[in-house]
Parts: C-alpha cells; structure tokens; sequence
C-alpha cells in the first residue's frame, strides 16, 4: 500500500519535470525514462507513455514523429499551456517545500 500511494503523490513531481524538460527541448519516452532513473525514480514504459499521452490530451505537451534509425520516435515539447503550467507548478511547489523542509 505504501508504494501506490508514494507513486500516487510522486507522480505530480514527475508529470513537473517532464515540462521542465520538454520545455528546454524535445523529448522521447526512453530518454525521459532514463532521466527519472537518473533521479531515483525506477518506472516503466508502461506507466510513463499513459502519462505522456494525457499530458498531450490536456493540452501541456505537443508530439511530433520523427524517423530515427528506421523507426519512428515521438518527441514531446512543452506547450504554452505546459509553460504557463509549469511557472505556475513551480511557485506553487517553491512555497510548499518552504514548509515542509525540515
């Protein structure tokens, strides 16, 4: 029970994260996976492309498909609707971590 509901909450941080990056540049799914785990995070595709392709439902993150190697690969980057998203996300966060930082 503890891991669903630490993933529950966890899974707001990552959705941040992904607009940070996407933001800065295109991203693809194992790139992005590999980043989580650079930071602790071990998750599998399976659960970041549903995240991936809700976030572009609702209007944060815009696809584009590239070939590459032969295959195709989408890239995600930020919309304006992410950016304004994600300014409002991190004043939101910087405020509640003040509080929370032991």
């Amino acid at each position: 029970m503890e891991d669903r509901i630490l993933r529950k909450l966890f899974l707001g941080f990552i959705q941040i994260h992904i607009l940070h990056h996407a933001k800065t540049e295109p991203i693809y799914g194992k790139w992005m996976l590999e980043e989580l785990e650079h930071h602790g995070y071990n998750m599998s595709a399976g659960t970041l492309y549903p995240v991936l392709h809700t976030m572009e439902k609702e209007g944060l993150l815009m696809r584009e498909d590239l070939l590459v190697d032969g295959k195709i690969r989408k890239y995600y980057t930020t919309t304006s609707i992410g950016a304004e998203v994600l300014e409002e996300a991190r004043k939101k966060a910087s405020e509640l971590f003040k509080e929370i930082k032991e």
